[in-house]
C-alpha cells in the first residue's frame, strides 16, 4: 500500500490570538468553548466522578448533518461525534481513521479505502462502504444546495453533477464490497487525504437516514460513529456528549462527558471560566495584556483570514476604484494593535501564512502584500470612482456584522476610519448568525463582515471562494481571467507550475478587490491547568479524542 502525499503546512509557532466569532464557510463563525452542569440522560453527572469537559460552543450549531454543518459553529463538536475515512492526528497529518488503510493507483486518480471491520454506528450498525457512498453522493447533490459541496469537486464527475449538468451514476464513487469503497478523482491531489478528514465528508448511516431523513436533528435519534455520541441537546441553551462505547478506538478516548454552553459573548465566557463553569475560554480583548502571559494560555495556530466583502451587484461597488479607496482605508495595524490586542497579524493579501511552496518558501511572503493602508491614495481613488460613476456624494453605505462585542468594535474602528480619512459616513448593522449568514448568501448585505477559516491544508482552498457561482464567493464578483486560473491549478501535476498558478490568482483578486482583509487568526485560550490534549488543528477544527480532565 503507498500512503498520499502528506500536505506541506509549516506551523505558526509564535503568534497568538483566538479567532474570536470568526468563521463562515469554508470555515464560518468559529466559536468554542462551555457547557452548563447538569445530568444526561446517559445517568452521568459532573458529581458522579466521571471526567466532564466543560466547552462553549457560543451559538446553537447550525446543524449536525455533515455536508450542512459547514461552520466552527457546528464542526468543533461535529468533528468529535462522527470520523470521515482519515482523521487529522496530533501532528495535523491525516491518519488513519474509519479506514485501517488506503490503496492509490500509480496515476494518482484512485484510492481505494479499507474500511475497518470494527467501525460502528452508535446504535450497533456496520459503517460500510454504502454509507460513503450514499453521504458523499448526497454531498454533491445539487437538489440539496449544500455550500460544502465544492469541496466535493475533486471527485470525478463531481462539479458536473453538482451543476445539474451530470449525472450521480457518473460521479468516481463506488462500493466495492461492504468494506471496500473506491473513489476517483479528476486529476491527481495529492492532499486529497487532508481533504477528507473534513466533516463535509463524513459518512451517514444510510438505513437510518431513508427511514428519518431528520435523523441529525435531535439527540434520541442521532447516530454517531466518532468517539463521542450525543446525549442531550436542549436547542439554543446546551448540548451533551457521552463517550462512544461502539467506536472502533474507543480505548483512547479519555473523557466521559462534554458538555457544551453557547455563550455568544467573549467576557460572559471568561466569566464562567473564572468561576469554575468553564474548562477553556477564549480571552476578553480589554483583558488581553494581563492574561496572554498567564500560565493558563494556551497558543495554537489556526489558518483562516478575517475580511469584509463587497457586494459588487450593489452601489457604489461597481466601480472598482471605489471599493480599492475604502480598502485602503482600512487600518489593519491598527485594528489588531489596539482593538483585538491578541497579537494576530495584519492581513494584506487572503492567503494566511503558513503555507509552503515546492521551493520551501512561505505562500504569505512570497505573494507579498497586495493591500495596504494609503489614506493619501485612498482619496485619489475614491474621487475618480465618484467622478467614473457621476456621483456628486456617495449613495449611503451600510457595513452589516454578525452579532459580537469584537466584530462591533473592529466595525466601529472601519466606521471611523472612513470618516476621517475618506469623509464617508458609513452605517452599521448587526444581525444574529443564522440571519447573518443566509443574508449574506442571497446578496443582501451591502458590505460585510467576513471570515474563512481554511477547510484543507493547502492555499488553493482559500483561493477557490471566488470562483464565479461559488457558494462561497457571496460579493457577485466574477472574473474569467481568476476562474481560468483556479481551474488550471486544480489539475495541474507540477507542483512549482500548480503554486505560480496560486500566486497569479491572488494577485488577481486584489486587482478587482471584491474584499478588504482585516487579520489573520490564531488561537489563543485559557485552559484549566487540569485540563490536557485538546487538539485544535491549523485547519479548522478540534479534537477531544485526546483529551483528558484530571
Amino acid at each position: 500500500m503507498k500512503k498520499g502525499l502528506s500536505i506541506l503546512f509549516v506551523l505558526l509557532a509564535v503568534f497568538v490570538l483566538a479567532a474570536c466569532t470568526a468563521n463562515e464557510s469554508a470555515g464560518e463563525e468559529d466559536q468554542d468553548s462551555g457547557d452548563q452542569t447538569g445530568t444526561t440522560e446517559e445517568g452521568t453527572s459532573e458529581n458522579s466522578g466521571d471526567k466532564v469537559l466543560r466547552l462553549n460552543n457560543g451559538v446553537e450549531p447550525t446543524s449536525f448533518d455533515p455536508p450542512e454543518g459547514f461552520d466552527a459553529a457546528s464542526w468543533q463538536s461535529l468533528n468529535n461525534l462522527m470520523e470521515g475515512l482519515t482523521r487529522l492526528g496530533q501532528d495535523h497529518k491525516p491518519q488513519a481513521a474509519t479506514a485501517e488503510s488506503w490503496d492509490i493507483s500509480d496515476d494518482g486518480l484512485e484510492y481505494t479505502f479499507h474500511i475497518r471491520d470494527n467501525a460502528k454506528w452508535s446504535n450497533g450498525d456496520d459503517v460500510t462502504a454504502d454509507d460513503f457512498v450514499y453521504a458523499w453522493t448526497r454531498l454533491l447533490d445539487p437538489e440539496e444546495g449544500f455550500s460544502s459541496a465544492f469541496l466535493g469537486y475533486f471527485i470525478q464527475g463531481g462539479e458536473a453533477f453538482n451543476s445539474g449538468e451530470g449525472s450521480a451514476d457518473d460521479l468516481g464513487l463506488e462500493a466495492v464490497d461492504e468494506k471496500t469503497f473506491k473513489v476517483t478523482l479528476e486529476a491527481p491531489t495529492g492532499f486529497f487525504l487532508n481533504v477528507i478528514s473534513n466533516p463535509a465528508f463524513f459518512p451517514v448511516n444510510k438505513a437510518v437516514a431513508e427511514e428519518n431523513p431528520e435523523w441529525y436533528a435531535e439527540a434520541d435519534t442521532f447516530v454517531a460513529n466518532g468517539p463521542f455520541k450525543l446525549s442531550e441537546w436542549n436547542h439554543d441553551s446546551d448540548f451533551t456528549m457521552v463517550k462512544n462505547d461502539q467506536y472502533w478506538d474507543k480505548d483512547t478516548v479519555k473523557l466521559d462527558e462534554v458538555h457544551w454552553a453557547m455563550v455568544n459573548e467573549t467576557n460572559t465566557e471568561y466569566q464562567m471560566f473564572e468561576s469554575g463553569d468553564l474548562d477553556t475560554s477564549e480571552i476578553p480583548a480589554d483583558l488581553a495584556e494581563d492574561l496572554l502571559d498567564s500560565d493558563q494560555v494556551v497558543i495554537d495556530p489556526q489558518a483562516g483570514t478575517q475580511f469584509y466583502r463587497f457586494n459588487v451587484n450593489k452601489e457604489p461597488f461597481q466601480n472598482v476604484k471605489i471599493r480599492k479607496a475604502l480598502a485602503m482605508a482600512v487600518n489593519q495595524d491598527e485594528i489588531v494593535e489596539y482593538v483585538t490586542k491578541k497579537g494576530e497579524k495584519p492581513a494584506r493579501g487572503f492567503v494566511s501564512y503558513g503555507f509552503e511552496d515546492p521551493s520551501g518558501n512561505d505562500f504569505r511572503e512570497t505573494n507579498g502584500d497586495l493591500v495596504e493602508y494609503d489614506p493619501e491614495q485612498a482619496k485619489k481613488l475614491l474621487e475618480e470612482g465618484m467622478e467614473e460613476e457621476g456621483y456628486d456624494e456617495l449613495p449611503p453605505i451600510t457595513l452589516t456584522y454578525n452579532t459580537s462585542d469584537d466584530n462591533k468594535k473592529i466595525a466601529e474602528t472601519v466606521q471611523q476610519r472612513f470618516q476621517q480619512d475618506l469623509g464617508i459616513e458609513i452605517t452599521l448593522e448587526n444581525a444574529e448568525w443564522n440571519v447573518f449568514l443566509q443574508d449574506q448568501k442571497d446578496l443582501k448585505h451591502q458590505l460585510s463582515r467576513s471570515s474563512f477559516l481554511a477547510d484543507y491544508g493547502d492555499p488553493i482552498n482559500f483561493l477557490e471562494s471566488f470562483v464565479t457561482d461559488s457558494s462561497m464567493n457571496r460579493t457577485g464578483w466574477s472574473n474569467e481571467k481568476y476562474d481560468d486560473l483556479i481551474a488550471r491549478a486544480k489539475e495541474e501535476a507540477d507542483e512549482e507550475k500548480r503554486w505560480e498558478l496560486m500566486y497569479e490568482a491572488e494577485k488577481v483578486l486584489f486587482e478587482e478587490m471584491p474584499i478588504v482583509p482585516v487579520n489573520f487568526y490564531n488561537q489563543v485560550f485559557l485552559h484549566k491547568d487540569n485540563v490536557s490534549g485538546i487538539v485544535r488543528h491549523p485547519v479548522g477544527y478540534m479534537e477531544l479524542k485526546w483529551a483528558d480532565k484530571n
